[in-house]
């Protein structure tokens, strides 16, 4: 249902949009599809984007499930994933649920991993930017603020992100692109390769080094692979024996069943005792002290989700007397975005897509990822996919 059309440094915009709702913490049905909700503006600063396809990643079911919140100690599972997190009525819907402990204010967009068209100009904005295709960075920073903290904001969880027609994002978040992908084949790069590029960053992967990548067949751990791969390093992939040939064909090296026996005695009967130089752990859980214990003497530790769980047991004296680092990774730096924008211009980094769906099965499209069936990336895409320049 569209209404009146509205211009502003822009091509005439509806002012009434699709959009699927979260409207509070709980199951599925907490998400609600809608053709009547207001069209955002940009404001001084901002770009309104036509989406073109949003990827789906675990922070949309986090947030919805509030698995966030220090209260909630167990795995994202799959009933948890459909059902959603009992929140005590004391808490009502105050509970800390997005990636930096605040509330969410609801109804809420989620979605963080948007491709479109510029659409819109605030005021300040070159509206010569008006049609240009656009990738786009989810994390809002304040660049006043010390590097590692300078996310303020997170679309989808703080303010409102692409699983709608229309999104409103700072300018410089919106960068240009151009690739021959579609716009459902990009969406699987930002949240995901973002956040696998910052991983080997901050643990500073070399070319010849070994790296275990845990979770490997999901979005993340794909990406990882690749990335990894540019940086010339051997590359130990752990997932379900089920996704063993997904997995090689992106290029792993070794293959490590995690449903097959221990994974610590697998990787050293592959790789030889203490010869792991980092590890990219994206699932937490039971696996966690075992990846500890895989690590040579100043070995690097780089972790950006415990979906298997977030509260285990340490050793402290693996990471005392081997000399470990270890880093939590939540807010890639601008300079991360950019480099993964430059790689997808060059063609150097392909794009896992498991299935797409249409805006109104974003809960489909949730249900299936919490499955954990797939091997990378479920998109949604509010109309039919298209294509880059040919």
């Amino acid at each position: 249902m569209y209404l009146e059309r509205r211009t502003l440094h822009s091509t005439a915009i509806p002012d009434r949009m699709r959009a699927t709702l979260l409207v509070g913490h709980g199951g599925l049905d907490k998400l609600v599809y809608r053709e009547d909700v207001a069209t955002p503006s940009p404001a001084p600063g901002e770009v309104l984007v036509r989406v073109g396809a949003c990827g789906v990643n675990n922070t949309d079911i986090n947030t919805r499930t509030a698995w966030y919140d220090r209260d909630a100690a167990s795995e994202l599972s799959e009933d948890l994933g459909l059902r959603g997190r009992a929140v005590p009525p004391e808490q009502g819907q105050s509970a800390a649920a997005s990636w930096n402990t605040s509330s969410i204010n609801f109804p809420r967009i989620s979605g963080a991993a948007i491709v479109g068209v510029i659409a819109a100009a605030g005021d300040g904005v070159n509206a010569g930017l008006i049609g240009s295709r656009v990738i786009v960075d989810p994390q809002v920073r304040d660049a006043a603020l010390p590097l590692r903290a300078q996310l303020v904001a997170y679309l989808g969880s703080e303010r409102d992100g692409g699983f709608a027609d229309y999104v409103a994002v700072p300018a410089e978040n919106a960068h240009a692109v151009n690739s021959e992908l579609s716009d459902a084949e990009l969406a699987t790069f930002p949240c995901s390769y973002d956040t696998a590029e910052e991983m080997l960053e901050r643990a500073r992967l070399l070319a010849g080094e070994t790296v275990v990548i845990t979770g490997a067949a999901g979005g993340v751990g794909t990406a990882l692979i690749q990335l990894a791969l540019i940086r010339g390093a051997r590359v130990v992939a752990i997932a379900g024996a089920a996704k063993e040939e997904r997995v090689r064909k992106l290029g792993a090296h070794e293959f490590v069943p995690r449903d097959r026996g221990d994974a610590l005695a697998q990787v050293e009967a592959l790789c030889g005792s203490r010869a792991v130089d980092v590890v990219a752990d994206v699932v937490g859980g039971p696996i966690f002290a075992s990846l500890l214990k895989m690590l040579k003497r100043g070995g690097r530790y780089s972790t950006a989700g415990a979906i298997a769980g977030p509260v285990e047991p340490m050793d402290l004296r693996d990471l005392i007397y081997k000399d470990l680092e270890m880093y939590g990774i939540t807010c890639p730096t601008t300079e991360t975005f950019s480099r993964l924008v430059a790689l997808i211009n060059e063609n150097r980094l392909k794009p896992v897509l498991e299935q797409v769906y249409p805006l109104e099965r974003l809960a489909d499209a949730q249900a299936a990822m919490v499955k954990r069936q797939h091997v990378g990336k479920f998109v949604i895409a509010p109309d039919p996919p298209r294509r880059g320049p040919r």
